[in-house]
């Protein structure tokens, strides 16, 4: 119950007075509840049912001493109307108790949605390169809800809790001894039924597994969705789909067996205890027909609470697997955070230009420090500001490791990087990214417009400036002859357009920004020859307006960088002018350049 008790402190934290007022209304709803079952005798006494000693009870006698001195005419409609009245006043406390308990309980998950996902994107970069994206999905989504269903049982188990102890003192008034059998028989059910609670423990572990399993398979597949159609492994990732459905439908059945087995134990022993009270009070205590009535009644609604109670500990307790996880992100994300949201929207991050250079001093990286081999080893470096720097080197050579590294996105396990000869310290990290804009190989774009998508970086950007920034990427032409133009819906990932197109609209994107530091993972690769050369003679015009570092696929688009940065198996090997390192016939980048030149050839 630990994990459950502290999300009901940041409930307590974020509901405040608003959560004790439903704990309020659910005590009222109980008294009023209470006051109406009392009220039968007298009814059942005004109409003769029930003799006078029936009523000779505490609470029950005061209630009736109004009533003696009225005409019998007059006692009926009192008692009518009041025990109308009292039901009244419950249906509208539970009215209102309704309406604020949904107002508290969902806009608690809205407060877990937010700080959950504030709470993952405030990690480091580092930290996403060792997650799955389909377990941040899974928490999310399905782990989030199993936690609000968690905190409105734990709720509903508070508010069972409050009526349950007003039933048990009014039976008590009523009849001790048989309140007494009552609470023992609960007692022992409820030491019978830990078993119960073992068990839904054990299938709610078995059930966070089987989602966890279930988003990450579905993320996958979809994602693969190409490689499954074009290779036909449709069957067999129907067949994993399928046992993976069949294990969760196995595990639902298990738990509902388990709580419809409770609450059969708990049936049967109330309909053996109702028998057992009837059988002492006629027998042994020789109690009227009216009071038994009344005992009878109240210890009918008294008990189907106990069964209640065990199901929500049952289903509460099948939830913590889930609470645990969101407090394993928690503390993994706590671990790993660069950024605090919160604080920065109440103070403006002023942009760190690059007015001098960006550098690289004696860096070394591995992606897992438990290994021997390093990602990067003895980088040193300079990038003056207003240059233009291409970085080369084969497929695992550490080009966007170094990437990274320059942008700030992970930190060196030894050596540093500065910027204008100042270490990138984290509290200069947001205000150096804010300079910075990036252009991946392999361009993303959210599902919405290109206009939305463009003014996700520059939201107070104009048309105009939309439009320079597409013309500046080649991209002007065919967005005009889109359907609806800046407004055109793009789909999952820009897949209504093509590679190129994604690419072009991610660069002008990034040239929106206006940045400092322009960032270019070979950008261009996806591009034809023709608007690669109108790509080329733009970043070409923005030497010496920003500081440009291109990772060059095609070494025939760097001809006019002020240097070149030849990468191999994390070291950097090689670094000077596009001329020098090409005149070189022994070094790599000769090497490199003979490569292409040779494929280009080739029929």
């Amino acid at each position: 119950m630990k994990p459950i008790l502290l999300y009901f402190k940041k409930l307590h934290i974020f509901a405040g007075a608003k959560l004790y007022i439903n704990m309020l209304l659910a005590l009222l709803i109980s008294f009023f509840d209470s006051l109406g079952i009392l009220l039968i005798l007298p009814m059942l006494s005004v109409i003769g049912f029930a003799n006078s000693s029936a009523t000779e009870l505490p609470i029950i006698s005061e209630m009736m001493k109004p009533l003696s001195d009225l005409p019998s005419s007059a006692s009926l409609p009192l008692v009518l109307g009041a025990y109308v009245l009292i039901l009244s006043v419950t249906g509208l406390l539970q009215r209102h108790q309704s309406v604020v308990g949904v107002q508290i309980h969902q806009g608690f998950i809205r407060y877990l949605r937010l700080d959950t996902y504030r709470t993952i994107i405030e990690s480091d970069w580092s930290f996403f390169l060792k997650q799955r994206k389909s377990d941040f999905q899974h928490i999310l989504t399905s782990e989030l809800a199993r936690v609000s269903q968690g905190t409105q049982l734990f709720l509903n188990l508070a508010k069972s809790l409050i009526f349950t102890a007003i039933q048990i003192g009014l039976a008590f008034l009523l009849s001790p001894v048989l309140t007494v059998l009552v609470l023992l028989s609960g007692l022992l059910l409820a030491v019978f039924s830990r078993r119960f609670v073992r068990n839904a423990k054990q299938l709610g572990d078995r059930t966070s597994e089987l989602s966890q399993n279930y988003f990450l398979g579905i993320t996958d597949h979809f994602n693969g969705m190409k490689e499954m159609k074009s290779n036909r492994m449709e069957q067999s990732h129907l067949n994993w789909f399928q046992g993976l459905c069949m294990r969760m439908e196995q595990n639902m059945v298990r738990f509902t067996r388990l709580q419809a087995t409770t609450q059969l134990y708990y049936k049967l022993a109330s309909a053996v205890m109702i028998a057992i009270f009837v059988f002492v009070s006629v027998q042994v205590l020789q109690v009227q027909t009216g009071q038994m009535l009344l005992i009878v009644l109240i210890l009918a609604r008294l008990w189907p609470r106990f069964s209640s109670i065990q199901s929500n500990v049952e289903q509460i307790y099948s939830s913590v697997p889930a609470f645990n996880s969101l407090i394993e992100l928690r503390a993994e994300c706590k671990a790993a955070r660069e950024l605090d949201l919160q604080q920065q929207a109440c103070s403006n991050i002023d942009p760190l230009p690059l007015k001098e250079a960006l550098e690289c001093r004696n860096v070394y990286f591995r992606y897992n420090r438990n290994e021997a081999a390093c990602a990067l080893r003895n980088i040193n470096l300079r990038i003056p500001s207003g240059s233009l720097t291409a970085i080369v080197g084969k497929s695992g050579a550490g080009k966007s490791t170094l990437i990274d590294m320059l942008m700030g996105m992970i930190q060196p396990e030894r050596g540093e990087v500065a910027v204008d000869g100042k270490p990138l310290t984290p509290e200069r990290l947001s205000s150096f990214r804010a300079s910075v804009s990036y252009v991946a190989q392999d361009p993303f774009l959210f599902h919405s417009s290109i206009r939305e998508n463009m003014m996700l970086v520059k939201p107070e950007a104009t048309e105009a400036e939309i439009w320079e920034a597409l013309q500046f990427s080649a991209s002007d032409e065919f967005v005009r002859r889109l359907p609806q133009g800046l407004d055109t819906v793009l789909g999952d990932r820009g897949i209504r357009l093509s590679g190129g197109e994604r690419q072009r609209i991610v660069l002008a994107r990034a040239i929106l920004r206006k940045p400092s530091i322009l960032i270019l993972d070979e950008a261009t690769s996806a591009l034809d020859l023709e608007n690669e050369a109108k790509i080329r003679t733009a970043i070409d015009q923005l030497k010496g307006k920003m500081t440009i570092i291109v990772i060059a696929h095609r070494l025939s688009t760097i001809r006019n960088a002020d240097q070149v940065l030849v990468m191999e198996q994390g070291e950097l090997i090689q670094q000077g002018g596009y001329q020098q390192l090409s005149s070189d016939s022994k070094g790599r980048f000769s090497k490199l350049l003979h490569m292409q030149a040779e494929h280009t050839l080739q029929p």
